[in-house]
């Protein structure tokens, strides 16, 4: 890299603040939120993140695109050569994360101030998500894997808290377990990588790393197997191909979860570390191969998945889980600012779309199956207008925020292999349909619930509709920042994170860039399927009334397929589950009662009974003590002599 690093600053004080302004929060909170008023505690985490988000942008405003800030707070870990820091970095690309999270933390506390106010566990909510925000800013901030690791683990423990906030019902606590467990299986991969790092190269430093790699040159064993665990890291928190049947179920938790964490942050994580390790994954062009082909499937599968989804919050769920397959297939492409602009544009729009269905369950009382919905254009208009702009961002027009970036991960997969171009076409024109199906069945027709819910049907209160205002100005302005050099702008983000990411260019394999001629012929195909993908959910659920059979039984095998989520999760249980629980049954039978119970029953049985023995001894007799004594010297002094 070529950037420049600076030590002495005046941003190191705001750089520190961003993480603690959490931690405190969470703190108060956590230690005497109970003896607080509940508008107290959630202004307090709100204000937390709100200072957190200031810090970041006066960082932003104070840091050149080519600078770095390092600081090594203290040494952490010394052995022999090596010594690895508990520091922090903050450069372009953390910069960029930093204001996402920060950003859009805030709004998503705001509004949780207002959804979550009649809930008993109020204060323990805002705890657990300044807590959250705290390891997630660790995660980003953190000079080293090592640093990297301690927020993933972080962000894996607060997930599993906050999917399992309402832990009266199990199955939310199911859910709960189902999400830890999967992402420790892809932690494992990541742990097993920075040890391959620590034996190999001697340290974890991101830079230090990236050194000692370019050094064996391109494809080599260790580099391969180094970024396949990262990769495999990656795919359980950024649910990929097979790790990813925990986020549909993560919809146990509250709606501002949902929005928060499996949205804009935790997600994006799997992303933010490939593209942290850019030089490290251009170095390995078999994985970038294994990377793209599992985003291109994930993107493709998820979002046949969500064509049928009747639930509002699993369409976006796995709607969120194709947008992450469409992000690492950029990155399998080595486009690593274009997979970086896609996580900063879908974190404003998912995030919209997340917290405008939380406005309409709130509206409903609850209710989240779009069959029991409709009519609600009229009721919720602020929601609807909002919750509008968010499925014309995500579904590719102009000039919204995800037409920018999807667009230019298209053009990037038409560059190197049009075959990927045409399944990432398709599954972004599944995306535009699945999500107007939403809209329509939502909001437009007539109200297909109770009488009894239709009287009481209202638009949200200002604190929850204001952060859907600002998300949907986002959503319309964010990709200006990355328009298509095509038409005679500057792209500043990819100029913005260039030092960052040109440090792989010189690795990758050189492709020839697209004619203004293609690059015209393939936005417009873009917008034409997309629009058309439109108008035909329009036909269907507009104009013919079509409505989600409530009989499954009744539908085609294939249908009936993809409404059961192609049974992967049955798949599981079968193939993986359940021969676990059998196992763990027999070993709970065999080895730990006969042989580990047995064995301490055992030993506590023998102690039990020499010392109940011995004990006889134990007269109180002296003459008896004299006899004993005189008997065992003379034993001891034949032994000596014979023996």
């Amino acid at each position: 890299m070529t950037e420049n690093i600076l030590q002495d600053t005046a941003l190191l004080k705001p750089a520190l603040m961003v993480p603690l302004l959490p931690l405190v929060g969470f703190l108060i909170n956590g230690l005497l939120g109970n003896k607080l008023p509940k508008s107290i505690t959630g202004w307090l985490a709100a204000l937390a993140v709100l200072g957190s988000f200031l810090c970041s942008v006066s960082i932003f405003n104070g840091l050149a695109a080519k600078d770095a800030i390092h600081i090594d707070l203290f040494n952490w870990i010394s052995f022999g050569n090596t010594s690895i820091a508990f520091g922090l970095q903050i450069d372009s690309l953390t910069t960029t994360m930093l204001l996402v999270v920060t950003g859009i933390g805030f709004l998503i506390h705001l509004y949780s101030i207002s959804y979550m106010h009649d809930d008993e566990g109020f204060t323990r909510f805002f705890t657990y998500l300044n807590l959250f925000i705290f390891f997630m800013l660790m995660l980003i901030m953190g000079s080293n894997y090592l640093m990297m690791f301690i927020g993933w683990e972080g962000v894996g423990l607060c997930s599993y808290l906050l999917i399992g906030f309402w832990f009266k019902n199990d199955a939310y606590n199911h859910a709960a377990k189902k999400a830890f467990v999967m992402n420790r299986i892809g932690d494992l991969g990541f742990l097993l990588g920075m040890f391959f790092m620590l034996f190999h190269f001697g340290t974890l430093d991101f830079d230090g790393v990236a050194t000692a790699a370019t050094g064996l040159g391109s494809n080599h064993i260790l580099i391969v197997s180094i970024t396949l665990l990262l990769f495999i890291g990656a795919m359980g928190k950024s649910a990929q191909i097979p790790l990813y049947t925990w986020l549909p179920d993560a919809m146990a938790g509250p709606t501002p979860v949902s929005a928060l964490i499996h949205a804009a942050t935790m997600v994006t994580a799997g992303i933010y570390m490939v593209v942290r390790s850019n030089v490290l994954f251009a170095l390995a062009p078999h994985t970038l191969d294994v990377v793209l082909i599992t985003g291109v499937a994930t993107s493709v599968f998820a979002a046949v998945i969500g064509l049928m989804q009747n639930d509002i919050k699993k369409v976006l769920a796995y709607s969120t889980v194709s947008q992450l397959g469409l992000m690492f297939a950029a990155l399998g492409l080595g486009a690593f600012s274009s997979g970086m602009f896609h996580v900063v544009t879908h974190a404003f729009f998912k995030a919209l779309l997340f917290l405008g269905s939380g406005s309409v369950i709130h509206a409903l009382h609850g209710e989240q199956d779009i069959r029991k919905m409709g009519g609600l254009a009229k009721k919720i208009k602020i929601t609807y207008i909002t919750f509008l702009i968010g499925s014309l961002a995500i579904s590719g027009i102009p000039p919204f925020a995800g037409f920018f970036s999807k667009d230019e991960i298209l053009a990037k997969a038409f560059e190197q292999n049009p075959l990927v171009w045409g399944i990432l076409s398709i599954s972004s024109m599944m995306t535009a349909f699945y999500m107007f199906r939403l809209v329509y069945l939502t909001f437009n027709g007539n109200f297909r619930g109770t009488e009894e819910t239709k009287k009481h049907i209202h638009e949200s209160p200002a604190i929850m509709t204001v952060p859907l205002i600002i998300l949907a100005i986002l959503s319309i302005i964010g990709g200006f920042m990355g328009l298509p050099e095509v038409l005679g702008f500057p792209h500043r983000f990819a100029s913005y994170l260039s030092h960052i990411t040109d440090a792989s260019k010189n690795l990758l394999p050189t492709t020839h860039h697209l004619s203004h001629p293609t690059e015209y012929a393939l936005i417009a195909t873009a917008v034409i399927m997309a629009i058309a993908a439109i108008f035909y959910a329009r036909n269907q659920y507009v104009t013919k009334g079509y409505l989600p059979s409530d009989d499954e039984k009744a539908l085609p095998a294939l249908q009936k397929a993809v409404a059961n989520k192609f049974y992967v999760d049955e798949i599981y249980d079968k193939i993986f589950v359940k021969p676990i629980q059998v196992l763990s049954d027999l070993f709970l039978v065999l080895v730990d009662k006969l042989i580990i119970d047995l064995l301490v029953n055992a030993t506590a049985w023998f102690v039990g009974l020499t010392g109940r023995t011995l004990r006889l001894l134990q007269t109180g007799n002296t003459g008896f003590y004299i006899f004993a004594m005189v008997s065992g010297m003379i034993i001891l002094l034949l032994i000596r002599l014979f023996i």
